[in-house]
């Protein structure tokens, strides 16, 4: 078994097991539970490069891009996709939330001839370029820039995939339903961080 069959399977196991603990806990917590679980099974493949205009890979946000300023989406641009790459998705979350990780944006079928995310994006279901935007941890579509609570510093991930199908997957997907539709079709991976405190 190679290293995708690996990480693909152990994503599978992880995703039966937060549904078969669905009946037994709440929502808040089966919701929280499963997409904590499923960011730790994630593995990079580390064969894709993504970087942000607005800030440098371990440096702050600025305020623009955050719940403190316009809380618009940042500049996002990815090279070294795999040929015949299909559709793209990114996931943005912050594991150093106090209630566990933090859900900031999910998008997905990006056109896989696409380079690059435009700065602040509208909160649409459906993107001009056929793009749907899922919902975050707010219960909302789209984009939702850090909010942290005073004190630490906490680490903002923008997680690209590179898939080798257009998903079946409606507009306003969570974090989990994305990742267990991108089972199998994950090509390439690549992410970059941006910092953020109060």
């Amino acid at each position: 078994m190679n290293r995708r069959q690996n990480s693909q399977h152990g994503l599978k196991r992880l995703l039966a097991s937060a549904v078969a603990v669905a009946g037994i806990l709440t929502p808040a917590v089966t919701a929280a539970g499963a997409e904590d679980r499923a960011a730790k099974a994630e593995t990079s493949l580390g064969n894709m490069t993504i970087s942000s205009s607005a800030f440098k890979e371990g440096q702050r946000i600025p305020d623009e891009y955050t719940a403190a300023g316009k809380n618009i989406s940042p500049p996002l641009s990815w090279s070294s996709a795999p040929a015949g790459t299909q559709s793209f998705a990114l996931i943005c979350d912050d594991p150093d939330a106090p209630v566990g990780t933090w859900i900031h944006w999910v998008i997905y079928n990006i056109p896989g001839t696409e380079h690059a995310l435009a700065e602040n994006l509208p909160p649409q279901e459906t993107l001009p370029d056929g793009a749907a935007q899922g919902v975050n941890s707010w219960s909302k579509v789209g984009y939702g820039g850090p909010a942290p609570p005073p004190g630490k510093t906490h680490r903002y991930f923008f997680k690209l995939y590179a898939l080798d199908k257009k998903l079946s997957l409606a507009p306003r997907a969570n974090k989990a339903q994305l990742l267990a539709a991108m089972i199998g079709h994950i090509v390439a991976e690549g992410q970059t961080m941006g910092t953020y405190s109060r």
